[in-house]
Order: C-alpha cells, then structure tokens, then sequence
C-alpha cells in the first residue's frame, strides 16, 4: 500500500494525475512508507453536489426502518472482513485491543443505530416530536412539532486517532437521518479509513451517493458549504475555533459541530483509600486510560485528582501497575500491550506539551521522556529511531492551582496527578478544565458521589461514577457509548449531538407545524382527533396491514357500571381503595362525587367492548401508553370506547408490524373518561 491514496467521490474511486504535492503516510512502528496522499485535483464541488443529489434523491427513497435495515448490513458487511482492517490497524501503532475500540467499537455503532432505528422511529420519513398542541378550543386547529431531514452534505472531519470508530459513530445517525455522508479522515490514518469504506463500496449495499471519502487535505472545503450542509469536527480546540469563524458557518447557515480536545478529570473519592475496591479500580482506570491507543483518546484522562493523604499509594500502585502489565513495541510482536503514537510528528507534538507541564511546575514521578527500548515483531527489544514511541508518563503538580495543568493537553500517554482536601477543592479542580467531555469519580459514598455530581455536572459532557458495584460491567471512563451523549460544553467543543436519537434528530430541522388534524394526519402518518375516521362496518381487527388505514374506527356498545361490578372488581383483585368501597370516605375527597369505578375496571371492560375476539391479523396485545383517568365513573353510569387506527409502523424484517390505536372511553353523557394508546402486533397480509 506504498501507492496513492485514492478517495471515493461522485460514486467512483480517483487518484491524481500527480504525486507532485503527495503527503508520505509511515507505519508508526517502523517509520516505512505506507501511503501517499494528495487531493491535488479533486473536484471537491461537484462531490459535494453529488451529495447533495444523487445522494439526497437515492436515501429519499428510503424509511427510517429501510435505512436501519442497511446500517445492519454494513455492519455484516465489515464484521466478515474485520481482519483485513485489523491488520492495517497494526501500522497506525494500534495494538489488538485499540483496533478492537476503534474496529469493533465502530461496528457496534452501525448495529445500535439499526436497532434504535427499527424500534424509536417510525417506518416513514418525518419524526413527529411531543404532544400536540391544542390551538383552539373546537379543536380543529393544532400545533405539531416535526422533524424533516436537512436538504444538504453532512461532512465529517475526523482525528487520526480512531478512523473507523470515529467516522462510524458520525455516519450512522446522518444515514439513519437520510443525509449523505463525506467522509474528511486525518491523513496520519487515512488509509484504515479508507480500508473500511472500500469493503462497504464493495459490498454493493450503500444507496448511491450516500458515502464519499476524501482521502488528503481540504483547505477549500467550508467556501464550498452552504445552508442545508452540516459539519461534524472532531481534532483540536484551535483548529475547531478557526473552522467555526468561517462565513458559512458564522452567516451562511452551515451548521456546525465540534467534539474537541478536552482536559477530562478522574476524581478519586476520600473514601477510597488504599485497599479498597474503589481504589483498585481507580488506578487500573487510570493505567488503562494512559495506555489505551497510547494515550490518544479525547477522553482520555488527563488529570488525576486525589485525596492528598492517597497521592502516594496512587503514584507506587500506578508505577507497578505500569511495570506489571504495559509492554511497549510494535503492535505485531507478540505479548505488546501498547504501541507507539500514530506518528513522529504527533509523538514529538506530545514530548513539546510536556515540556510546558514542567516549565509550568510539574514533575515526572512515574516513567520517562527518554527514547525507550521496544519490543519488535522479530521479538528483539531495541530502540526504534524511526518510530513513535513514548513510555507512559504521569506527571504531579505540587500546586493543584497552576494553570498549565488545567489548560495545557499532552495528547498521548502523559497525565497529571493533583491533590485536593475538600469536596468543594476536588469540584473546582475539575471545573477549571473550561468544559470536559467526561469526569470519572470512584467512591463508594453516595453522599459524596451526589455531592461531586451535583458540582461538576455543568462542565461535563458525560459522568461515570465508579465503585465496587460496577466496576467490573463499567464500559470504562474513555468509552463513549452509542446509545448516550458524547460531546462537552466549553473546550470539549460545546457540542452534544452524539448519541441515541438525538444523534439522528441532529441531522434534521425541526418544525413547528400548525393545521387542521385532517392536514397534520395527511403531513404526519399519524391520525389525530377530528381528522376524518372510517367506520365501514367491517371490525378494523379483522383487517391485516395491507388492508388496515390511518383512522379505520369502531365504536363500541355502551356498557353500564353497577355497584356490584365494582365491589366485585375490588374483592377479585384485592383493590380496596377507599374511594371505590367506602362512600363517605370517597364523598370527602375533591375528586370523587361518592364510590366510583376503578380505572383498571373501565380499562379492562373496554378491552372488552371493542375486541374481535377471533383469530386472524392481530396477533398480540402488547402494550398500553399514556393512560390518564380524567372524569370519574359513578354507580350507574356507562361507558363506551372509541378505537381509531393512530399509526401504522410495518417491520421491515418480519411478516408483522405495530398498529398504535388512539382509545378514548367516554360516558353517557359524552364526556370523556379516559384517553390511552393500544398497542398491537398485526400481520402483514
């Protein structure tokens, strides 16, 4: 792979006709050639425009569920051919259990995102957000909230340090969301980035022009943007800042997002002192922290903050730690458990930043600058002149308060141990990072866990807090998860898009829409009260999905409640409440005229009253929302229901889907009693 990089645009691979102005890409262990990479050339504009038609026409065509479904795909896709990508993973200074975060990590993105997809989104293409809003009194004029997909490119630019993970955990939810993707990969790891969109192309899953990959610089890229686009950065605070001034983020309506460096803390809790399992855990975190990707995570912790009377246990455990289990060499030696930094440059970048941490008052007390000895994949131990190593580092500071610690990053394996007295002192450490990603605290004192959280939860992203309890099911400080929040406020970038749907609804705009309930019915696929309903005397149970539509309806026979149906109700299910058995006592309560009926009575009678109960398309009740009692029911009153058809939401990967019916039980005098969502599995044909 000593040739040119190519990328992927406007649904081809290119190469320039040149390497005049190419970038030498080298294995980080060795310092050899990998790749050249150049965009000298590219038409970034018309990949651009691709995106925004061919790709923008071809995930039109799709449902959220339609798009799910590939995300798994992918997913299948890339889990057959991991080992292709694990091994050019080893030249980036990636051993097994890095490539592993990045690799499998970034799999696991597209399978959650699939899952996420078919169960919390609707099988169409518009998100319908909250209630509705009652706009007038007749009811005939409402306001919904609803979520389109954006009409433009969602650009991602992506660190070196996971480039399959970090691209993954970005297209995913813009794909799921129906925007099309270009992929902007670092160029130190550009060519594993490259790696994994060549098996996607390959496998012939991916809808027309809704991946593309620049494999190279792009300096021209935000005057090509314009409003509809997105972008997603993920690289340093400076460069973020530099980006986020650009017209066309500032006044041309580009939005744009940054998941940036950030300063993250690991607080130890004074409770967990030595011997304890919260230390324990504390200084494995801490170790695995440092030596994971080399240091190399954006959430990786960069300062320990320690009780003062533990500084000392904490530097002897983290220095056997590091003695007992860290083997430093090339990823392909057997027995290595922690590789060099993904280049030269970056590795020189790092001894630069910790030069500063000591002008600034701190002191190396575990490991050492120098040049180490590696293990090489021959399995020799020797120096590696050509190749990025850095023994692991942990610096303190004997001044909690200097201001290099808190400001200052060393992007590899180099944090800062400080030293606090109060709860309040630990607090104010953290927050002097200006905004982190994420804040670990290891304690097993809930006071003082609530205490911390309280403190430092406006400066963090994410919180784990750790102890003997989950210790050993903890995914660990520096792992985001899918499924929740991953960004920061203040330097980690202020943004917080990545993570469960809110991921995807980021890749959207939101709409306030203000109509009819004929109108918002037709707009959202899901009826409302006063649009037109159909009752053509055929039960809508007795209809497959194929056949069923939005506002079929039965309304039921009355049935009337009597006394002894609710004392019998009360003594069958041994619910005696008061206001149901005692009428003085329910008489004084100001919600009760006297004894009235149960809710689950009404629930359970009007179950009764619109069921078919022959087999055929409904094959499961499977549950009830957003029940609310609203008028009681006296001795004497009666009930009915009526059933509408709400939401139809086919799967698409089995011979069944889900049917929401909006039930409104009402009394003889048409008010209404109760109001809740069905929910059942019907079949398609």
């Amino acid at each position: 792979m000593t040739g040119m990089l190519p990328s992927y645009v406007e649904g081809d691979w290119w190469t320039p006709a040149t390497a005049a102005a190419a970038t030498e890409v080298r294995d980080a262990s060795t310092g050899e050639v990998v790749a050249r990479v150049s965009t000298e050339g590219l038409d970034l504009d018309g990949a651009l425009e691709y995106a925004r038609t061919v790709g923008q026409t071809s995930l039109g065509a799709l449902t959220f569920h339609e798009r799910a479904v590939l995300l798994k795909k992918f997913a299948l896709a890339l889990t057959e051919r991991k080992a292709e990508l694990y091994a050019i993973s080893s030249r980036t200074g990636a051993t097994k259990t890095d490539s592993w975060v990045d690799i499998d990590g970034g799999i696991g993105v597209l399978f959650s995102y699939s899952g996420k997809g078919r169960r919390e989104l609707p099988n169409g293409t518009v998100y319908v957000d909250g209630p509705v809003e009652q706009l007038s009194k007749d009811g005939s004029f409402l306001g919904r909230h609803i979520y389109t997909r954006l009409t433009g490119v969602a650009v991602q630019i992506n660190a070196f340090n996971f480039p399959v993970w970090g691209s993954l955990e970005k297209f995913a939810p813009a794909f799921l969301a129906g925007m099309p993707t270009l992929v902007k990969p670092a160029t130190p790891t550009g060519y594993l980035a490259e790696a994994f969109v060549r098996i996607l192309v390959e496998s012939g899953l991916l809808p027309d022009g809704s991946l593309q990959l620049v494999s190279g610089s792009v300096p021209s890229l935000f005057d090509h943007l314009r409003l509809g686009d997105i972008v997603g950065f993920t690289g340093s605070a400076s460069t973020a800042e530099s980006l986020r001034a650009h017209p066309a983020v500032q006044t041309g309506g580009v939005r744009f997002t940054g998941e940036t460096d950030s300063i993250n803390a690991s607080v130890l809790g004074t409770d967990a002192v030595e011997g304890t399992p919260e230390f324990d855990a504390y200084v494995r975190q801490l170790v695995t922290e440092m030596t994971t990707k080399a240091g190399q995570k954006c959430t990786a912790i960069r300062r320990a903050i320690v009780p003062t009377g533990s500084a000392d246990a904490v530097i002897d455990a983290v220095r056997a730690r590091v003695a007992d289990r860290v083997v430093l060499g090339d990823p392909r030696a057997d027995g290595v458990t922690m590789g060099p930094l993904a280049s030269t440059v970056q590795r020189d970048e790092v001894l630069r930043q910790v030069r500063k941490l000591t002008e600034a008052g701190g002191r190396i007390v575990v490991g050492t600058t120098d040049a180490p000895a590696v293990r090489h994949e021959d399995g020799t131990t020797a120096p590696a002149p050509d190749g990025a190593f850095l023994s692991p580092v942990l610096m303190q500071f004997d001044d909690p308060a200097a201001e290099a610690v808190h400001t200052v990053e060393a992007f590899g394996p180099v944090s800062s141990l400080l030293t606090y007295d109060t709860t309040a002192e630990a607090a104010a450490l953290v927050a002097r990072g200006g905004g982190s990603l994420v804040t670990s605290i290891a304690t097993h004192d809930p006071l003082q866990a609530v205490e911390l959280a309280a403190a430092i939860a406006p400066f963090n992203g994410r919180m784990l807090l750790l102890d003997r309890d989950d210790a050993r099911s903890s995914t660990g400080h520096g792992s985001p998860l899918p499924n929740l929040v991953h960004g920061g406020p203040g330097r980690a970038g202020g943004g917080e898009e990545l993570g469960g749907i809110r991921a995807v609804l980021h890749h959207m705009q939101r709409t306030a829409v203000q109509g009819s309930p004929e109108m918002l019915t037709a707009l959202t696929g899901v009826w409302h009260a006063g649009a037109a309903a159909n009752s053509d005397g055929r039960h809508p149970f007795r209809k497959s999905l194929a056949e069923l539509r939005i506002g079929d309806q039965i309304v039921s026979a009355s049935r009337e409640v009597t006394l002894d149906d609710i004392e019998t109700f009360a003594h069958f299910t041994g619910d005696t409440f008061y206001a149901h058995m005692d009428e003085e006592a329910a008489a004084a309560n100001p919600f009760f005229p006297g004894r009235v009926a149960h809710g689950y009575l009404l629930v359970s009678w009007a179950a009764g009253l619109f069921v078919d109960p022959e087999p055929g398309p409904v094959l499961a009740n499977y549950g009830l929302e957003n029940l609310r009692f609203l008028t009681p029911v006296s001795p004497g009153d009666s009930i009915r229901v009526d059933l509408t058809a709400k939401q139809i939401t086919p799967r698409e990967t089995d011979e069944y889907g889900e049917v929401r019916w909006d039930a409104i039980i009402r009394n003889q005098n048409d008010e209404t009693v109760a109001t809740y969502d069905v929910l059942t599995l019907v079949s398609k044909e």
